[in-house]
């Protein structure tokens, strides 16, 4: 009798763990885009317009997605020199992003938007500032695989890790463009 092998097609374990924590940094975000509807009432609220930079800056976030996305495509096809040029590019337009989130949040404080202020500004504030920390933890994962990618010697051409990261990335772009959108719907 012949042993027959047969490999199902099982998630990875580092992927499954990513979805999962996906799946609870999107209960985290609709629990506080939820609570940002319902206290939008109060009193104190105060309506802001967003500032013209988180426009270029959702446009740098969706650059960086293109760029991560060619650069799994070029490291599935061994092409280090162009993966590595585009890994230091999406971490150069994630930083990019960061700088214009930092930029827009100045402007909005300068208009009287303030932690302090109202309501709706400690909303704005802890929101977006959670999506940076999530967005800058990207950017650690992205270093980190590109310092691993300087390598004389890659020993281990699994395209695992990448894929991860890159899924992540994705999925803070996305997460961003929830973002912006449900600012400007909601005032």
């Amino acid at each position: 009798m012949e042993a027959v092998s047969t490999q199902r097609n099982r998630i990875h374990p580092h992927k499954f763990t990513l979805w999962v924590a996906i799946g609870s940094i999107i209960m985290m975000f609709a629990g506080l885009t939820s609570a940002y509807i319902v206290k939008r009432d109060q009193p104190n609220w105060l309506s802001f317009e967003m500032p013209q930079v988180f426009w270029y800056s959702t446009c740098v976030i969706l650059l960086s997605s293109v760029s991560i996305q060619i650069a799994l495509r070029k490291f599935k096809e061994r092409e280090m020199r162009s993966y590595r040029a585009l890994m230091m590019v999406t971490m150069v337009l994630g930083l990019m992003f960061v700088g214009g989130q930092f930029e827009g949040f100045r402007e909005l404080w300068n208009k009287g938007v303030s932690f302090r202020g109202s309501s709706a500004g400690q909303f704005l504030y802890v929101i977006a500032g959670l999506h940076a920390v999530h967005v800058l933890g990207g950017v650690i994962v992205l270093v980190i695989q590109w310092i691993k990618s300087q390598r004389k010697l890659v020993r281990n051409y699994s395209s695992t890790p990448v894929e991860i990261a890159a899924t992540y990335w994705h999925f803070v772009d996305l997460l961003w463009i929830y973002l912006f959108v449900f600012f400007l719907w909601i005032q």
